[in-house]
């Protein structure tokens, strides 16, 4: 993904396992070449079917971020639901628990379109955020950030479909005002593209 003229960013996901039980992995960041604004969080979750199509999911989340020039790290626990939701929304609901008792949330939700029986519109809406304020990892209490974006995808087959698309994203509240106080932009548009498999 190219997130402005100085930053490259990824979102990465994948799982293991059955129909019943799965381990699943996730991360994503975004690498500004200037310097400044960096960071990354990579999730490791067990996740148990427990109604038709939809998972809970629990496990570890480490998150990092460059601010003021210092690397800060931290681990969370994380929990929550993926699945797919009624009129055929997937959604995914988290809620983390950081090492010092600080409890924030995410939610992301999409839904297809079929253009055709290969090609597929996904539009993308996520959100984050925080019941407290960290200043030293740029995140202010209530509402952080929203975007929303758009995926195309051509399944050349059911098991590989290419995308290309674009996001846009902005931040909110105490986390604007961090953020514009490192000097960074409070929105961001990005260009995305990425292959979407299992096997």
């Amino acid at each position: 993904t190219r997130n402005g003229p100085n930053a490259v960013r990824w979102d990465f996901l994948g799982w293991r396992g059955g129909d019943y039980r799965r381990t699943w992995f996730k991360t994503e960041g975004r690498q500004n070449l200037s310097g400044k604004g960096e960071g990354f969080d990579a999730q490791l979750l067990y996740g148990k079917l427990i109604a038709p199509f939809f998972d809970v999911q629990a496990g570890v989340r480490y998150d990092q971020r460059t601010v003021g020039g210092r690397n800060r790290p931290r681990v969370l626990a994380v929990l929550g639901l993926q699945g797919l939701a009624p009129y055929r929304f997937d959604i995914e609901p988290t809620l983390f628990l950081s090492q010092d008792g600080q409890i924030s949330a995410s939610f992301t939700g999409t839904y297809d379109v079929l253009l055709s029986q290969r090609l597929i519109l996904q539009p993308r809406f996520e959100a984050d955020a925080a019941l407290q304020s960290r200043e030293e990892f740029g995140i202010g209490s209530g509402l952080n950030n929203m975007g929303i974006g758009f995926r195309l995808r051509y399944e050349i087959r059911r098991d590989f479909a290419p995308y290309v698309g674009v996001s846009f994203e902005r931040q909110y509240g105490g986390s604007a005002n961090f953020a514009q106080r490192e000097g960074e932009a409070i929105s961001r548009s990005s260009v995305v593209g990425g292959v979407r498999m299992w096997f």
